[in-house]
């Protein structure tokens, strides 16, 4: 597995003036009798953006961390992540386009690089019906695996990275989808943060989904909950309000958490597979050719 950090002093620096602006905004509407914090608050983010400047100038100089996580709000390392990811993309190519926060930067980057004459024939195929909404908002070509059956390239987000580039997703409650997708691409490429990494799948204690048919669901769930493979977890039923969370594809979704990480995702996957009313799950094992973590220190690329 191959591991390359890449410097992203000029991305800080542009990051840094936009936390500053940011910051300005936000202390503005701030009530008066907090003025004199207001002060050393917006000059810490003037500092910010001055180290992030010269750093960037100087070419070969390193940021410190500290200042670079002071500078980079989580979204600002997603959007670096998206953009990199986006190099793999090339002109004529058929593109699957992830769900979530993440990978909602990617696709505003395609569309932007689009718009510009930069990209041109690109053929998109969504996820879910938020990123084709989003996609069309923003002119991206799109179509469906019947049509489009072999893709090039999909870039996604990730709920969790292990060292062996193995996966959780689904927590936006489109793992089907973005399964089916980014199994028929030739190169998947992840997106992430450097919080989403873990030593093993299920190790964040968030959930870990299942998504399973409407039909008998409590049976379904207690089944799922009771498999040796997945002892001691706690199987929740995800709900939207006081309703049970609906997925694009009209099914539900039990989310599973554990308390350690699952100790052979393999075999969980497999048994859970094995159930009846069980639709697919979050496990996307040896599916990820390429991850590209964005962290106070830079990017990282892996790739198996």
């Amino acid at each position: 597995m191959a591991a390359t950090t890449l410097s992203t002093s000029a991305h800080v620096a542009a990051a840094a003036g936009s936390a500053l602006q940011s910051s300005a905004a936000r202390l503005s509407a701030k009530p008066v009798f907090g003025a004199s914090f207001q002060s050393r608050d917006l000059a810490g983010a003037r500092l910010v953006a001055r180290e992030a400047s010269a750093s960037g100038a100087a070419g070969n100089a390193a940021m410190s961390p500290s200042v670079a996580r002071a500078a980079l709000s989580q979204d600002d390392l997603k959007k670096l992540a998206a953009e990199k990811a986006v190099e793999y993309v090339k002109s004529g190519m058929v593109v699957g386009l992830g769900t979530g926060s993440t990978a909602a930067f990617a696709v505003a980057k395609i569309g932007e690089l689009l718009k510009e004459g930069k990209l041109k024939d690109i053929v998109g195929i969504p996820t879910s019906k938020r990123t084709e909404e989003q996609a069309l908002s923003l002119g991206i070509p799109l179509s469906v695996l019947d049509d489009h059956p072999k893709l090039d390239v999909a870039i996604d987000g990730s709920d969790e990275v292990d060292p062996d580039l193995n996966l959780v997703k689904g927590r936006g409650g489109a793992l089907l989808r973005e399964k089916m997708v980014e199994q028929a691409s030739a190169k998947f490429i992840v997106i992430v943060d450097d919080t989403k990494l873990v030593e093993g799948l299920g190790g964040s204690g968030l959930a870990m989904p299942v998504e399973i048919v409407q039909f008998c669901w409590k049976y379904t769930l207690n089944r799922i909950k009771a498999l040796p493979e997945v002892a001691g977890c706690e199987a929740k039923l995800r709900m939207e309000g006081d309703k049970p969370y609906v997925t694009d594809n009209s099914n539900y979704i039990v989310d599973l958490y554990f308390t350690s990480p699952i100790k052979d995702s393999y075999a969980a996957a497999k048994a859970i597979d094995g159930l009846q009313g069980v639709v697919d799950h979050g496990l996307f094992l040896d599916m990820a050719t390429t991850v590209i973590i964005a962290g106070s220190d830079g990017i990282t690329v892996k790739s198996k």
